[in-house]
C-alpha cells in the first residue's frame, strides 16, 4: 500500500496539473472505482461537472481534492490505484477506470486501477482544528510533515497505547502516514524491535522512532516514493527509487548496513516485519 511519500508525490503532481481547472465530462468506466461513492456513477459525475478543483490536499496516506463546490474528490489508491495526467490523445490504459475530462480541452485526468481495491468518492467536508477534511478522513492524526504536528502529543500517544510499537506506528489515529515499509526502517534507525511493548519506550526513545520515520519518509520523496514494480508511480508514469536505499525492509539474509548481521524476517499481521537481529534485539 502507498505510504506518506508515495501519496505525496501523487499530490504534488495534481496540485502541479490539475488544480484551478474546471471538469467538463467524467466518464466512470468500472463500477468498482466508485463504489465508494453510494449513489452511483451517475451521480458522482454530476457532483463533478462544472466545478473546478481548487487545490489538491493529504493528511498522512490519505488523499483528497478540493471542489469548488465545497465537496471533496477523496482518492483511494489502494494496492495499485494510480492518477495519471495524460494527453487526450494517448491510448486507453488496460486498466482505466475513470477518467476526467477538462474545459480547457488539455491534458485528461484518468484513474487506472489493476486490481480495483482502490476507488474515488465525492465526500463532504469537516473543520477538524481549523482545518477543512472529507468526513471519513476526519479522525485521522496528522502527520510528521504536517506543520502543525505536535510531537510531544503523538509521543504520548505512542507510548500510551499498550501494544507492540509496530502496531502503534501503523495506527493512523496516533500518527498517521507511517505504513509497513517506513515502520521497519525507522525501527532499524532507531535500534528499536518491532514487538517491544510501548510500555518499556521511553520518551526519549519514542522521539527518537517518531523522528527517524520522519526523517525516512523525507528521504523517500526526495527519490519518488518506494516502487517495487511498475504500480507506484507518480501523474507522469514514473516510478520512485526509495527501494534502492532501503536498510531493512524486505532485505532478508542481506547484511545489516550497520553490523553485517543478515536481515531477518519474522511474520507480523498477515505480513512481514524485518529487523536485524543484532542492533534490534527482543530484550
Amino acid at each position: 500500500m502507498p505510504e506518506l511519500p508515495e501519496v505525496e508525490v501523487v499530490r504534488r503532481g495534481l496540485e502541479r496539473h490539475v488544480t484551478g481547472r474546471t471538469i467538463a465530462s467524467v466518464d466512470v468506466l468500472h463500477p468498482r472505482a466508485i463504489r465508494r461513492h453510494v449513489p452511483g456513477a451517475i451521480d458522482f459525475a454530476s457532483r463533478l461537472v462544472g466545478h473546478s478543483l481548487d487545490a489538491a490536499r493529504r493528511r498522512g496516506k490519505y488523499l483528497w481534492v478540493e471542489l469548488s463546490s465545497g465537496e471533496a474528490v477523496l482518492a483511494h489508491l489502494g494496492m495499485s490505484g494510480q492518477m495519471l495526467v495524460q494527453s487526450a490523445d494517448a491510448p486507453d490504459e488496460k486498466h482505466l477506470r475513470v477518467r476526467v475530462r477538462f474545459a480547457d480541452d488539455g491534458p485528461e485526468l484518468r484513474f487506472v486501477d489493476q486490481r480495483t481495491f482502490g476507488g474515488l468518492s465525492v465526500e463532504d467536508t469537516v473543520v477538524v482544528d481549523g482545518e477543512t477534511l472529507p468526513e471519513p478522513v476526519a479522525h485521522i492524526a496528522r502527520d510528521p510533515m504536517d506543520p502543525a504536528f505536535d510531537l510531544d502529543a503523538a509521543v504520548r500517544a505512542l507510548r500510551a497505547k499498550r501494544t507492540e510499537v509496530k502496531r502503534a506506528l501503523l495506527d493512523q489515529t496516533v500518527v498517521s502516514g507511517i505504513g509497513n515499509i517506513y515502520a521497519d526502517e525507522a525501527l532499524w534507525r532507531a535500534r528499536v524491535h518491532w514487538a517491544r511493548p510501548t510500555e518499556r519506550l521511553s520518551a526519549a526513545k519514542a522521539r527518537e522512532l517518531i523522528g527517524a520515520a520522519t526523517d525516512v519518509m523525507a528521504e523517500a520523496l526526495v527519490a519518488g516514493g518506494t516502487s517495487f514494480d511498475a504500480l507506484y508511480v507518480n501523474v507522469n508514469g514514473q516510478s520512485g527509487y526509495f527501494d534502492r536505499s532501503l536498510a531493512a525492509y524486505g532485505q532478508e539474509g542481506l547484511p545489516c548496513p550497520r553490523c553485517g548481521s543478515p536481515i531477518r524476517r519474522e511474520p507480523f499481521m498477515n505480513r512481514s516485519s524485518f529487523s536485524c537481529p543484532r542492533c534490534q534485539r527482543r530484550s
